[in-house]
C-alpha cells in the first residue's frame, strides 16, 4: 500500500513550533539567573576536588588533575616527604573531618534545627487556626501585628535578645541557640493562609462529633496541612542550618556547641593562609543534606506554597 493511499487520520502529526519573543526572553533571563545561582556551588564543589596549587592558579578543570602533592603540615610533624604525598580529593575531605570535629558540628546542627522547627510548629498551628477559623474580638489587630513582625529584621533585635539571655545565664548553651527562634511569625502567617482554604464544614462536622478545638487542630487540621508544613520546614531548616550570625554571637569559645557554619572558621585566617580545599569540602558536606532533602520534598514544597497562596 502506498503512502498516498493511507487515510489522513493515520498520518503522524508533528508538533508545531511557534517562536515567541516574550517567551524566549523569559527563558533567557531564567537561564542566566540559574547560572548566577549555581556558580558558587560549582566553585565550591570544584575547589573541594583540587590541590592548593590548582586552586591558586585556577587550573585542572572541574575535578583537578588529582596528581599527588606534598602536605606541608605532615612535613612539620616530622614525617618523611614520601609519606606526606597525598591525593587532593582524599586530602580535602579527610582534613575536613580531622582538623575540625565536623561530626559534632553536624550533630549540633541537627539538634538545633529540629528543636526550633518542632517548637515553631507547636506554636504556629494553634495561632494560625485561631486567626483563620475562630471569631474573637481583636482578631484582625492580632493578624496585623503578625504582619508587622514580618517586617522586623533579625539583626534589629539581636542585641536585646543577647542581653536577655546573658542575664539569664543561658549563653553558650543549646537554649541560647533555640529559644529566640521558637516563635515564627512567618510560620503563623503561612499556616493561617493555608487554613483559610480548609472548608468550614469540615470543622463544623468535627465539632458536632464532640471534638474540642485543640483536638480539631491536631487530628483534623494537621493532617490536611502536611504540604504547607513541608514548605515551612524547608524555609525554617535552611534558615537555621545555615545561620552563622546568631550562633557566632551566643557561642563564645565553647567549640562543642559550634553549628556547621561555625565549623568553616576552623579553616580560615591562620598564619599559613586560608585552606580553601578542606574549607570547600566542609561546605559541600554541610550543604549536601539540605540539597538532598529539598530534592526529595520539592514536589510537596511547591504544592504547599501553591495551596497557601504564597506563590
Amino acid at each position: 500500500m502506498s503512502e498516498a493511499s493511507l487515510p489522513a487520520s493515520s498520518a503522524v502529526s508533528l508538533p508545531t513550533f511557534r517562536f515567541s519573543a516574550s517567551e524566549t526572553i523569559k527563558h533567557v533571563v531564567l537561564i542566566l539567573g540559574s547560572l548566577i545561582v549555581l556558580l558558587p556551588f560549582y566553585v565550591m564543589l570544584s575547589y573541594s576536588f583540587k590541590s592548593p596549587a590548582e586552586i591558586m592558579q585556577n587550573t585542572g578543570g572541574f575535578f583537578g588533575t588529582q596528581e599527588l602533592f606534598r602536605d606541608d603540615y605532615c612535613i612539620k610533624l616530622g614525617r618523611d616527604a614520601a609519606d606526606c604525598m597525598v591525593t587532593p580529593f582524599i586530602y580535602n575531605y579527610t582534613t575536613a573531618f580531622e582538623k575540625a570535629p565536623l561530626v559534632r558540628y553536624l550533630f549540633n546542627g541537627v539538634v538545633v534545627t529540629a528543636s526550633i522547627f518542632f517548637i515553631q510548629v507547636l506554636v504556629a498551628l494553634p495561632c494560625a487556626y485561631a486567626l483563620a477559623k475562630l471569631r474573637f474580638w481583636g482578631r484582625e489587630a492580632v493578624f496585623g501585628l503578625v504582619l508587622f513582625c514580618l517586617l522586623i529584621p533579625v539583626h534589629a533585635i539581636a542585641l536585646p535578645l543577647y542581653i536577655m539571655l546573658a542575664k539569664l545565664g543561658l549563653t553558650n548553651t543549646y537554649a541560647a541557640l533555640v529559644i529566640p527562634w521558637t516563635i515564627s511569625v512567618f510560620g503563623i502567617f503561612l499556616m493561617r493562609q493555608f487554613f483559610m482554604t480548609v472548608p468550614d464544614d469540615l470543622i463544623d462536622a468535627a465539632r458536632m462529633d464532640g471534638m474540642s478545638e485543640f483536638s480539631i487542630i491536631w487530628n483534623v487540621m494537621l493532617p490536611t496541612a502536611i504540604p504547607a508544613l513541608l514548605a515551612f520546614a524547608i524555609f525554617s531548616v535552611v534558615a537555621h542550618w545555615n545561620d552563622y550570625f546568631w550562633p557566632r554571637i551566643v557561642v563564645t569559645g565553647d567549640r562543642s556547641l559550634f553549628t556547621p557554619p561555625l565549623g568553616l572558621r576552623e579553616f580560615k585566617g591562620d598564619a599559613d593562609g586560608d585552606n580553601f580545599g578542606p574549607m570547600m569540602a566542609t561546605a559541600t558536606i554541610i550543604v549536601a543534606p539540605l540539597i538532598i532533602a529539598f530534592m526529595i520534598a520539592q514536589r510537596r514544597f511547591i504544592e504547599g506554597i501553591t495551596l497557601s497562596g504564597m506563590k
